[in-house]
């Protein structure tokens, strides 16, 4: 990941495991999502203020990579970037196992905005986020 805008860091809890003592594969992308929860409201960007005003943001393709698994227990950060792609905008998002800092998963999360109920061109993305876009 070239950039960095926002790191969160995290805990691996017991249920969160499967039988074989690792993360269940699903529960990566709650940690992807919940980090960019945190990331918006750092960036004073309330997820259900949107909504409220009809717009939401909604993800329209994810795509991870594996690469170590956390277990029950295990400390680790999610980084974000992002970028803007036509409509979309990505963000870049890696985890990292605390303290090593072993790459567990690589994910590309594409977000669209839907604006009272009509996918829009990522005008509110542009208005929230520039300042970070450029």
């Amino acid at each position: 990941m070239e950039k960095v805008l926002f790191r969160h860091e995290m805990k691996v809890r017991d249920y969160e495991c499967d039988i074989q003592g690792v993360v269940n594969n699903a529960n990566y992308q709650h940690y992807l999502e919940h980090a960019r929860h945190e990331f918006m409201l750092s960036e004073g960007v309330s997820f259900s203020k949107l909504h409220n005003e009809g717009v939401d943001f909604m993800v329209s393709k994810a795509t991870l990579e594996y690469k170590s698994p956390l277990r029950g227990d295990d400390r680790f950060v999610v980084d974000i970037d992002m970028k803007r792609e036509g409509v979309k905008l990505v963000c870049l998002q890696n985890i990292y196992r605390l303290p090593d800092e072993m790459l567990c998963v690589k994910g590309r999360i594409e977000i669209v905005s839907v604006v009272n109920g009509r996918l829009s061109r990522g005008e509110k993305f542009d208005e929230l986020f520039k300042h970070l876009l450029q």
